[in-house]
């Protein structure tokens, strides 16, 4: 056979190929001139507001599902958590130090005031006991924090939670090995009360995985409503929520603030938290009254939702 009649039958062939793959492109369907990204939107516009992806979720549900709760990581931004000492000694007022270095590799040295303080500092033993609430003291000539912690024996996590200067707002985490015998606490189990010193602090109100949730703290001394609590860092209550398993973190604020002619000095906090899973959730609420921060701690299972994935709980 020659040449010319060779190339004529590979280019038919060629053509009958290409003929059925355009059939069955018609038959499918035709390819969406829009590329669609892992959200569930679309790479030539933003997706309306209600459109269900092909799994069932919003748009909003999915972005929501993948953004990644706060304190997990040590280094997010740019910017960075490094303690000078990962291990320390038990005991009371123990020195912690740390830096957060930024973008340039240095270590920040400004940050913006948030409920009036530059960071917050909170530490937890990784069995959910010994909360502390606490405001590090910076070295502005070396970006170096320091504050003395009360630390048991065990595993703990520390959560800095701050702004530095032209950047959002950002909690990061990292884990602290305490020496000593470490006796491991009891799993908490779901309380609507709490008891510290004198004061029982209530809880109405449940979690639900994806959803804001109404939580509303009352406070009572002695078995009587607290009506005049006291303003701590510019509100009546702080409260924090870590997620039970990985200690996801949730610095929630209440609803309202002191001397906006609405907001009453107790009994009643309330505060609106959506949290990203369902399973185990712990809740640290500080208060002050008599001059004296005290915090009530809470254990609450938060429930599925229809479109909200589950997670471990311990």
């Amino acid at each position: 056979m020659s040449t010319p009649i060779k190339l004529a039958g590979f280019l038919a062939v060629i053509a009958a190929v290409f003929g059925l793959a355009l059939l069955t492109g018609r038959v499918i369907g035709p390819v969406d001139d829009e590329v669609t990204s892992h959200d569930g939107s679309h790479a030539g516009g933003s997706t309306a507001a209600g459109h269900e992806d092909d799994h069932g979720k919003s748009s909003t549900e999915v972005a929501a599902q993948t953004q990644i709760p706060g304190g997990l990581m040590v280094s997010q931004n740019g910017y960075t958590l490094a303690l000078t000492d990962a291990g320390a000694r038990p005991g009371q007022a123990r020195p912690v130090s740390f830096t957060i270095t930024g973008p340039d590799g240095s270590p920040a040295t400004t940050y913006d005031v948030e409920h009036e303080k530059p960071l917050h500092l909170i530490a937890i033993r990784r069995d959910f006991t010994g909360f502390q609430h606490v405001h590090p003291t910076l070295q502005k000539e070396t970006g170096l924090w320091s504050v003395d912690l009360d630390l048991t024996p065990g595993t703990w996590r520390v959560f800095t939670d701050f702004k530095a200067t032209g950047a959002d707002t950002l909690t990061l985490g990292t884990d602290l090995a305490v020496d000593g015998d470490y006796q491991p606490a009891a799993p908490a189990t779901e309380n609507r009360t709490a008891t510290v010193d004198d004061y029982e602090v209530a809880r109405e109100g449940d979690l639900t995985a994806g959803a804001d949730a109404k939580l509303t703290l009352t406070v009572s001394k002695d078995g009587e409503p607290v009506t005049n609590l006291q303003p701590y860092l510019g509100a009546y209550g702080h409260l924090v929520v870590l997620r039970g398993g990985d200690l996801a973190y949730l610095h929630v604020h209440p609803d309202g603030t002191p001397g906006d002619g609405t907001t009453d000095p107790g009994p009643r906090v309330v505060f609106y938290a959506a949290v990203p899973t369902a399973g185990t959730y712990h809740l640290y609420l500080d208060f002050q009254h008599n001059g004296v921060v005290r915090t009530a701690a809470f254990t609450v299972t938060a429930s599925a939702s229809n479109d909200a994935d589950s997670a471990p709980s311990v």
